[in-house]
């Protein structure tokens, strides 16, 4: 057996790849489904076989219930501090900030975690993330 994918529904598709982006996640791939109205779209760090598959459904205008079974995505990044301040640029959330210089939590555009773990250096870690509290659950 082979670990292929993990699916996201997704309101704003461009929205969250922007989000995925910042976390060197981008597309692959994109299969519109006109009879079906809906779209999905591959991405991938490019150095692991493992896909998130986002689907998006065209009619949908509504929030997704995240669900308290579905936990969170891991992903790897070089610089914890920059990337959540890149992304918290584009207006994401950070739920669990990088207090520790190893690990945070932010939401994606549809409020799904994502943990992120810090593969660089961490160094001393800057005032803003010691006073900055959580917000919700991660």
């Amino acid at each position: 057996m082979k670990l292929l994918h993990a699916m996201l529904r997704v309101r704003d598709p461009e929205a969250t790849l922007r989000f995925l982006r910042v976390l060197g996640i981008r597309e692959t791939r994109r299969f519109d489904q006109p009879a079906g109205r809906f779209t999905l779209i591959y991405c991938s760090d490019g150095r692991t076989p493992f896909e998130i598959e986002l689907t998006h459904n065209w009619d949908r205008e509504d929030n997704y219930a995240t669900g308290d079974a579905f936990g969170h995505i891991a992903v790897g990044v070089g610089d914890i501090y920059a990337a959540c301040e890149e992304l918290m640029g584009l207006g994401a959330t950070v739920a669990r900030p990088p207090r520790d210089g190893a690990m945070a939590f932010v939401k994606t555009p549809d409020g799904i975690s994502i943990e992120l773990l810090n593969m660089g250096a961490s160094g001393p870690v800057p005032a803003k993330w010691l006073a900055m509290p959580n917000t919700g659950t991660w």
